[in-house]
């Protein structure tokens, strides 16, 4: 009855209709125009941008060519040891001395490289294809080192040629020196066993270790190099650690994927 009276009241008075009207107050006129600002700038975006995505993996340090796992041809007592863990041989160079049956005889270098692990020592007893030394394939002092990413297998098609690489090195401080930067120079076409893996880095170990969540695809990155830094190569950082990288250092490499305009994603 009260709602009557005063529409009643209203037709009484129409000298009141002239009056304006209200559509919305000055906060509700601030929040449409921010919408419509934001939803112009995601319509511009989503038109001309684009996303950036990454793959992360496991990765080493190494000149690229692989090593090989030496093996004793006899058996016999280790003797001597002629040669040192680090240290870079030309092929044909003697590694250990051995006492056998027939008198002593000399293990030697297959290929020249440097020696990266040495498993025997003086009064050892070694058999006949026992694994005494892992040899990383390296000619000189001065040959650059790569790294090299074990990508899963589902991500290695997105690799596009060139692309670039950030790799956090185990031995240098990533809140300090920052990351190492490197250029995909080529992906593998198929997948790496444990076993293709242990014998191209001269160590079973790590090819368990990088096929613990499947075989892997191996990507060769090369490292951008400088002049100005200790270690020869760029970094994110100004001049990176103030020391030189070993081979065989492990890493953890991030691989920028192509990149995907957001449009393309409501696509069919």
């Amino acid at each position: 009855m009260q709602f009557r009276q005063q529409a009643l009241a209203k037709l009484q008075s129409p000298e009141d209709l002239d009056l304006p009207v209200k559509l919305a107050r000055p906060q509700g006129w601030l929040v449409l125009g921010i919408t419509v600002v934001v939803m112009a700038a995601a319509s511009v975006w989503a038109v001309t941008g684009s996303v950036a995505s990454t793959v992360s993996a496991p990765a080493i340090l190494n000149h690229g060519q692989g090593s090989y796992v030496l093996q004793s041809p006899v058996a016999g007592q280790v003797t001597g040891v002629l040669a040192r863990q680090g240290q870079r041989l030309p092929a044909g160079a003697p590694v250990l001395k051995v006492r056998t049956a027939q008198g002593d005889a000399v293990i030697r270098t297959v290929a020249a490289g440097r020696i990266t692990a040495l498993a025997a020592t003086i009064g050892q007893i070694v058999q006949t294809g026992a694994d005494v030394a892992a040899v990383e394939k390296v000619a000189h002092d001065s040959d650059p080192l790569y790294a090299t990413v074990y990508v899963p297998a589902e991500n290695a098609a997105a690799i596009p040629a060139h692309a670039t690489v950030d790799l956090t090195v185990s031995s240098v401080p990533a809140e300090r020196y920052g990351v190492l930067r490197g250029t995909v120079k080529s992906v593998d076409r198929t997948a790496q066993s444990a076993q293709s893996i242990g014998a191209f880095l001269g160590d079973s170990q790590l090819g368990r270790q990088f096929t613990a969540k499947g075989r892997p695809v191996a990507v060769l990155v090369a490292l951008d190099k400088s002049d100005s830094a200790k270690s020869g190569y760029r970094w994110s950082s100004a001049g990176g650690p103030p020391f030189a990288l070993d081979s065989m250092t492990l890493a953890s490499g991030a691989v920028h994927l192509s990149d995907q305009r957001p449009i393309d994603w409501l696509l069919p």
